[in-house]
């Protein structure tokens, strides 16, 4: 989880048996002195098939500790120099479960600046967790209980004795295969589901590979000295789209259950080619880059990029406008131009723009009716040319539109275009290959 760019920093640890030897380590462990106090923002869980997973996010770098308990089984994490901001006034929270693995969870104000979140447990699982940032959160993972090395889930049985002479392992003609226990009635089964054909009909390497979507990098436009564009009021890009894209990375980690990476998650400038590069560096699955758009006064609407040739004037402006601050010069013409030209990146990438466009506008369409559906369009944004993965750029109305900007300065507009990125985003995802849950019935 940390790099100069991202800020992130990873520590992954597995296992009752690793949560309890490091309990007493990181119980003293203390919060920096001067940093303000913290808060607790939200606890989120996703229930993925055989793991549950709960996210706990707070408001800026902090420390932890936990321990697990028993009778009954439960886990707990202190997050150290935090209380907690959940919008509800109880001294103790409760959010309802009902889960094979977790029961519920417990959000409560032990002692001052210190939140304990306790996951009340079910059936025997395993916990690993897991520290990240952009923006800050601590990430618990449960799965079904597995025999591990130094944690056996029943007390060892007495050793037979010395057998004699080992029988001759039979030849591969005589091996039978073990027998297949059929699931038992109610148990969940996870199904492959294979990728749907592109619009065009075909299967691009992606689809014909079952290749899945599990981490997301959105790219919150300009930042720092790079304002973006700035409308009639005011309001300027680069403020704008770094509240939407927080809005639609909590929606992606919610509803879609994927990791969630910024390429800046503060006023902070990111030079275009550092936002592909973190893209790649994380080993993104999609790159989502959000903008607003500038005109005359009275243009309107949305639309969707991706990253391919077009000799259509407009297209050209726009993209123009946003690859103004790159440091790329001529001599780097060719190579730009060979990577532009990636087949299967471009197909997957008009499939992903298509369904964020169709899905934004829609959206925006009920709040606001003089909205204009501008399409899905290519340019070559120097922004989506270094991704390695599905690559966008949405612009999601146009600032410089007077009534617009009045729109884009509340929360609930915000909200609606967060709601159609996502729904479109989630959109595209099942169309690839998938798992699909089925829980088996009596005969």
């Amino acid at each position: 989880m940390a790099t100069p760019l991202s800020g992130k920093r990873r520590a992954w640890t597995s296992g009752a048996g690793c949560l309890l030897a490091c309990a007493a380590l990181l119980s003293a462990q203390t919060p920096e002195k001067g940093s303000g106090p913290l808060e607790v923002r939200s606890v989120r869980h996703w229930i993925l098939g055989d793991s549950t997973r709960v996210s706990i996010e707070v408001s800026g770098d902090f420390t932890h500790r936990f321990d697990r308990l028993s009778n009954p089984d439960r886990v707990y994490f202190d997050i150290l120099g935090a209380r907690p901001a959940l919008g509800k006034k109880e001294k103790i929270v409760a959010i309802p479960v009902g889960g094979r693995l977790l029961k519920q969870i417990r959000v409560s104000e032990t002692r001052p600046s210190v939140t304990r979140v306790v996951l009340d447990l079910g059936d025997p699982v395993d916990i690993s967790s897991a520290q990240l940032a952009n923006p800050d959160r601590l990430v618990v993972e449960l799965r079904p209980r597995s025999a591990t090395p130094g944690e056996p889930t029943a007390p060892p049985a007495a050793a037979p004795p010395p057998a004699a002479a080992p029988a001759p392992a039979p030849s591969v003609s005589e091996a039978k295969p073990a027998p297949q226990t059929p699931p038992a009635a109610g148990q969940e089964v996870r199904i492959a589901l294979p990728a749907k054909k592109s619009v065009t009909g075909g299967r691009s390497l992606v689809r014909a590979l079952g290749l899945k979507i599990e981490r997301v990098v959105i790219d919150p436009g300009h930042g720092g000295s790079d304002t973006g564009t700035i409308g009639p009021t005011g309001l300027m890009e680069k403020d704008l789209v770094l509240d939407v894209a927080q809005r639609v990375g909590a929606l992606i980690e919610q509803r879609l259950g994927a990791e969630v990476f910024y390429t800046r998650t503060g006023d902070e400038s990111r030079s275009l080619e550092e936002r592909t590069a973190l893209a790649n560096e994380k080993k993104a699955d999609l790159f989502l880059s959000i903008h607003a758009n500038s005109g005359v006064p009275s243009a309107t609407g949305t639309e969707t990029y991706y990253l391919n040739f077009t000799t259509d004037r407009s297209a050209m402006e726009v993209a123009a406008r946003e690859n103004a601050s790159s440091q790329r010069t001529i001599s780097d013409l060719q190579s730009l131009i060979e990577k532009i030209a990636l087949k299967d990146k471009v197909e997957e990438s008009r499939e992903f723009a298509s369904k964020i466009q169709t899905s934004l506008f829609r959206e925006l369409a009920k709040t606001n009716r003089t909205a204009r559906d501008r399409g899905v369009r290519k340019a070559p944004f120097l922004v989506l040319i270094g991704a390695a993965m599905p690559s966008v750029l949405t612009e999601i109305t146009f600032l410089s539109n007077p009534r617009e900007e009045k729109l884009l300065k509340t929360g609930d507009y915000r909200q609606k275009i967060a709601e159609g990125i996502c729904n479109g985003l989630s959109q595209y995802a099942s169309t690839l290959s998938r798992f699909q849950v089925a829980e088996t019935k009596s005969p």
